[in-house]
């Protein structure tokens, strides 16, 4: 994904049609001269929509769209005619959209199926004809009720990335190097932090003509939870991976607290995250003789699979790709 190909947030000015008037009308032919009421409803204004669309990866389309404006419902008209209805706006978004209020933050609704339809603002009503209020004591009605006014409100549109395998890991632990072994995928890679700027997609392919999807998170800092750093804004994009793969640099001085902080940072911004399965890469590995390597294993203090690898010389990376595939299976097609 080319950076400024990817937009993951917008937010839009959506106003909803107002619904038709209902008609005061009454029969009239050359043989009736005063007919009873026969005004038609009004037809309903237009809604704003969402619809899901599986070939869509960005909300890019929806950058420039600040304001959506679905029509107004017609009028209704003599001989119980109701009133057309306004015509919807649908906006195509990818999967994993989520629909907020702008004003308070509210979430509506999420997008995850292909074709999936959803009103994000609501036309307004169409009134009822003059027909509707007949009785026996009133035969003439002359009045109908209004149409409903439209809804004028921001709504805010962010994208949660889909994929298999997510890899969460400080600036410069060597994820976007790791995508670009595993996959075609070509991430921007250079040595200083933050060179992700925005979720990269590689689809990994596997024994027997399998594949699955891996996705390249923007690094995480301490503290990224309140807002360092990127902040929180990219790790909205982790709670629809079915498997994290958290990465550690061998260079760090402690895997164990890296791996804390990492994993406190998500359990900050999303509790529910702690109930996905994790596995742990130690990367840049191939700096580490045996012995080094060995020291570091003992010192470990996990309750998830680790494997030791380095994108540079491909080690350990056939026997993670097996370990990915392992969880996938046990945990996600289960």
């Amino acid at each position: 994904m080319a950076d400024q190909n990817f937009v993951d947030y917008v937010k839009i000015c959506c106003r909803s049609g107002a619904g038709g008037a209902g008609s005061v009308h009454f029969y009239r032919d050359n043989k009736t001269a005063k007919g009873g009421p026969d005004g038609g409803d009004g037809g309903r204004g237009g809604h704003i929509m969402l619809r899901g669309n599986k070939q869509m990866w960005t909300l890019l389309h929806l950058k420039y769209s600040k304001h959506v404006i679905a029509e107004h419902g017609v009028p209704g008209s003599g001989q119980n005619k109701t009133g057309a209805q306004g015509r919807d706006i649908i906006l195509e978004v990818p999967l994993g959209t989520v629909a907020k209020d702008a004003e308070t933050g509210e979430e509506h609704f999420e997008i995850t199926e292909d074709g999936e339809t959803r009103i994000l603002l609501e036309g307004g009503r169409g009134g009822l004809g003059n027909t509707h209020f007949k009785s026996s004591t009133r035969q003439t009605p002359r009045y109908a009720q209004p149409g409903e006014d439209g809804k004028e409100e921001w709504k805010i549109l962010e994208l949660k990335i889909l994929a298999d395998v997510g890899l969460v890991g400080f600036p410069n632990a060597g994820k976007s190097t790791l995508l670009s072994v595993m996959s075609a995928a070509k991430p921007k890679i250079a040595d200083y932090a933050f060179t992700t700027l925005v979720p990269n997609l590689g689809i990994v392919s596997y024994r027997d003509h399998r594949s699955f999807v891996m996705a390249d998170i923007p690094g995480i800092i301490e503290g990224a939870a309140e807002g360092k750093g990127l902040g929180s804004r990219f790790l909205r994009h982790i709670e629809r991976n079915a498997l994290l793969l958290f990465m550690v640099s061998a260079e760090a001085g402690n895997v164990n607290e890296e791996y804390r902080i990492l994993l406190n940072e998500l359990e900050k911004h999303n509790p529910e995250l702690m109930d996905k399965p994790r596995l742990l890469a130690i990367t840049k590995s191939d700096v580490l003789d045996d012995e080094l390597a060995a020291l570091i294993e003992k010192e470990l203090e996990l309750d998830i699979p680790y494997i030791f690898i380095s994108s540079v010389t491909g080690m350990g990376i056939q026997e993670l790709k097996d370990l990915i595939w392992k969880e996938i299976e046990s945990h996600c097609m289960a």
